[in-house]
């Protein structure tokens, strides 16, 4: 997985590309500690890119959100893929985390 990082209406926008699983997953929960000591309250996933998400790759996803929240902060999902968007249906995500359809969109909401 590739994490690709900028800036949009003041969140972090971090752009995923590839799978999300038990190997890559470690790399996004260490990207998602830095952003949050370095003082970031907001973070939009763009999960235009990516096309798997496993049971790892969620457990970062929740733990991200619980962590930004603890933090005073947010954290937000746009431009899910059908692969993507089905793993977070079947497992009740689409009703516990944001779910924006662009990246801009989950900026600004």
């Amino acid at each position: 997985m590739d994490i690709t990082e900028s800036q949009l209406n003041g969140s972090n926008v971090l752009a995923l590309s590839g799978r999300l699983d038990g190997l890559a997953s470690p790399a996004l929960d260490q990207k998602i500690d830095v952003l949050v000591a370095s003082g970031a309250r907001s973070v939009v996933f763009d999960c235009s890119a990516l096309n798997y998400v496993s049971s790892a790759g969620l457990r970062s996803f929740l733990t991200a959100a619980k962590k930004l929240k603890a933090a005073g902060g947010r954290c937000s999902f746009a431009a899910l893929t059908p692969a993507v968007h089905e793993v977070f249906e079947l497992s009740g995500f689409l009703t516990v985390l944001a779910i924006y359809p662009t990246p801009a969109a989950a900026a600004n909401g």
